[in-house]
């Protein structure tokens, strides 16, 4: 009996200390989703009309805030015991997604050009490749990117209002060439399965919004002509 209770004894002291490392992790996963917040809040200014043909400002001011996500991460790299992420990456992965969505939105933003996962690990302050450590898990990168599409579509629509009559059919341009690269993968990942499949509707705001553009005589012949 004494060894049947010395046993399970250790299972207790195992559970404990694993409940005490989630809750240290839950602890900076929770300053990371408040930064989040802050940074996505930034960004939203996007979307008001006097700010649609300049973006920089709002960029800077957003970028600025990384600073502290990376301070999180960092802390958050320290509590993770080696090769183990896995095990415990279910309580950072959808604020990782949704930083890595922020960070697309930037580069966009700033040059109308896919953030490539290299740089997003650098934003955050992470790596790319599991051997390194703590690093941006490849379904992750991808989840980021298909929700990026979501905000753009938005955008397009927002971009008219404003009087930016070009901007919609370079979201367009972009989102299509999206969707065309991820056409090209064999996903294997439910939720990105799920997600990629929502893509085609924001394709479909895209084109429509391009559409009455063009018959409303407001797409100059260079625009149609791409």
């Amino acid at each position: 009996m004494s060894s049947t209770a010395e046993i399970f004894n250790n299972f207790q002291d195992y559970l404990n200390a694993d409940y005490d490392l989630r809750e240290e992790i839950r602890a900076v996963v929770r300053d990371l989703e408040q930064s989040a917040r802050e940074i996505q809040t930034t960004l939203q200014a996007i979307h008001q009309p006097s700010k649609s043909t300049g973006y920089e400002e709002i960029c800077q001011s957003a970028l600025s805030m990384f600073s502290k996500v990376k301070e999180n991460y960092a802390v958050l790299a320290t509590k993770i015991p080696s090769n183990q992420y896995y095990r415990y990456n279910d309580h950072w992965k959808f604020v990782t997604q949704r930083l890595i969505y922020l960070c697309a939105l930037i580069v966009y933003l700033r040059d109308e050009s896919l953030v490539s996962r290299e740089t997003v690990a650098s934003m955050l302050g992470v790596k790319t490749n599991r051997e390194d450590g703590f690093h941006i898990d490849l379904d992750d990168y991808l989840m980021g990117v298909l929700n990026l599409t979501s905000e753009l579509s938005r955008l397009a629509m927002n971009a008219v209002t404003a009087g930016d009559y070009s901007r919609p059919l370079r979201i367009s341009h972009f989102i299509g060439e999206l969707d065309a690269g991820f056409r090209l993968l064999n996903l294997k990942n439910d939720a990105l399965r799920k997600r990629f499949d929502g893509l085609k509707y924001d394709v479909k705001r895209c084109e429509e919004v391009v559409y009455d553009l063009t018959i409303r005589g407001l797409v100059g012949r260079e625009e149609k002509a791409e």
